[in-house]
């Protein structure tokens, strides 16, 4: 009996020992294709070629544009390259219009080119551009006060946007100001925002839906500025006129036009659009897929949207998000060519639209959406990634803090989770997969003060990418990535209980997200 207890010990001594050993390995084999991800991403980078192709050769890429059609078909030829099976799926249509230069001039009372831009989908000018009287849209008491004023405005060029006190930055109010100074400048921009809004709530509308009661009474053109409170930049994005040119014009020659219009100059500009309508095109999604070894059938996405708004060429909203995702593919196609899961890389469409691209998917798919493993989305600037929240995945810590471990220590101490977290009901691709109860999660990055200087501005450009960040961030993607295709079986789908909302009632998971898949122009 005691022999038999000895030899039954031994045996599982060994057992375990074998168990033991064969973590060991496979800990150690995930080491090593780790740090050939990490040398692969150091040594042989191609992020500048990627950037310097799609942001300073094709530029900026509004949804149905000819520059969006141009964006497929190059990441269908990269990922072609690249090994993958790449192709552009229509999803549905829409307006197709192609910006051209653009030229606004005060004509009195004197001669002065200024800093503008027409919106996208703007109507454009006649030929010799139109030239009128600029007005100035005043404060409103009340609703009446706005309809009386609309008698005034038929031939004139409206400036719709609040004309700021300043035009310098908080920062530097705060840095060169007294205290007592920079504190009466705080009381001072918070009641004009607050006059300003108040009057913008008698008008019944938005400053983007605005231009449209504006053409209905005479007017012949829109002049806004959308300052994001640093010198210089503003936020383009869209006119919803239909027959008038609508422009966005820097502060500070917007201020210019403003102050001559208060009091009483009168002055005169000449907008020049020549943009192009060209009918309807197509939307797609750029998909590229490298087929599981074990398990073709289950998959790992890559998310990151392919649009652009135009007004400057879409670096960090969301080039920067593709390039990641695209060398993340390298890399992986070199260190890891024998993946267990599918790989899936979807370029979305339409998604400043809405989420679009990427809902259409969800919804034309439902074959692959049941067999996600995960989705990793990146969309928020060139920033590295430092939080990662759980999207109400219960046991989402389970996995992804299990998976964190394995980057590289300087990566993995930056970044913060939240686990579970709540499900997102729109803001970027990764909520509409989450919608579906999908585990899906937003990749969210250091600011580079992404919300004032380059988020949907006229100063989205090339030379705003922090290439060692983004090359980080490819590094961190390709290895949650391999990690996830390797992960044995596919991760729990559970959901949390959601909270009980202020007004005392039970929390649902959202489901609010439905692609648009046309324009309705």
């Amino acid at each position: 009996m005691k022999e038999y207890t000895k030899q039954r010990n031994l045996k599982s001594f060994g057992l375990a020992f074998l168990l033991l050993s064969s973590t060991a390995i496979f800990a150690q084999n995930k080491d090593a294709v780790v740090a050939a991800i990490v040398r692969e991403a150091q040594v042989n980078s191609q992020l500048e070629n990627y950037a310097f192709e799609l942001v300073d050769m094709i530029g900026p890429r509004l949804v149905g544009s000819p520059q969006m059609q141009q964006a497929h078909d190059w990441v269908v030829k990269q990922y072609t390259a690249l090994g993958a099976d790449a192709r552009n799926e229509a999803y549905g249509e829409w307006r197709s219009w192609e910006r051209g230069t653009s030229q606004v001039t005060m004509t009195y009372p004197r001669i002065k080119s200024l800093e503008g831009t027409q919106l996208a989908f703007s109507p454009t000018t006649k030929e010799k551009g139109v030239e009128a009287e600029v007005l100035a849209m005043p404060l409103f008491r009340s609703q009446a006060d706005f309809q009386s004023w609309l008698k005034t405005v038929k031939g004139k060029i409206v400036l719709i946007g609040m004309n700021p006190i300043s035009g310098r930055s908080d920062a530097n109010w705060k840095e060169s100001a007294s205290a007592k100074a920079y504190e009466k400048y705080q009381a001072l921009k918070s009641e004009q925002l607050r006059q300003w809004e108040l009057s913008m709530s008698y008008t019944g509308s938005t400053r983007r839906t605005l231009p449209l009661a504006l053409e209905a009474v005479g007017a012949v053109g829109v002049i806004d500025s959308y300052w994001t409170e640093l010198p210089g930049i503003t936020r383009i994005f869209d006119a919803k006129s239909r027959q008038i040119p609508v422009f966005n014009v820097a502060l500070e020659d917007y201020g210019l036009l403003y102050r001559m219009a208060e009091r009483g100059v009168r002055p005169r500009i000449l907008l020049q659009g020549k943009s192009r309508e060209l009918g309807t095109a197509k939307t797609y999604n750029s998909i590229a897929e490298i087929k599981g070894k074990e398990k073709p059938n289950e998959y790992v996405v890559l998310s990151a949207h392919l649009d652009s708004w135009d007004g400057a060429s879409g670096a960090t909203d969301n080039a920067t998000g593709v390039i990641t995702m695209m060398e993340a593919v390298r890399i992986l196609r070199k260190v890891y060519p024998d993946n267990k899961r599918t790989i899936l890389v979807g370029n979305w469409g339409s998604e400043e639209q809405g989420l679009n691209g990427s809902s259409a998917f969800v919804e034309d798919h439902p074959d692959i959406a049941n067999n996600i493993q995960v989705v990793w989305n990146q969309d928020n600037g060139t920033g590295r990634i430092v939080r990662i929240a759980g999207s109400g995945f219960e046991k989402a810590y389970e996995y992804i803090g299990r998976w964190l471990q394995y980057l590289p220590e300087e990566f993995r101490n930056e970044i913060q989770t939240s686990f579970p977290g709540m499900p997102g009901t729109g803001g970027s691709d990764h909520s509409s997969f989450v919608q579906k109860g999908i585990p899906a999660f937003g990749l969210s990055s250091t600011s580079w003060d992404y919300g004032k200087v380059t988020w949907h501005t006229n100063r989205d450009t090339y030379d705003k990418i922090v290439f060692d960040e983004v090359r980080q961030n490819a590094i961190i993607v390709a290895v949650l990535t391999y990690l996830a295709c390797e992960e044995p079986g596919l991760v729990s789908r559970d959901k949390i209980v959601l909270p009980i909302d202020k007004s005392g009632k039970q929390m649902s998971w959202p489901t609010n997200l439905q692609s648009k898949r046309t324009s309705g122009n």
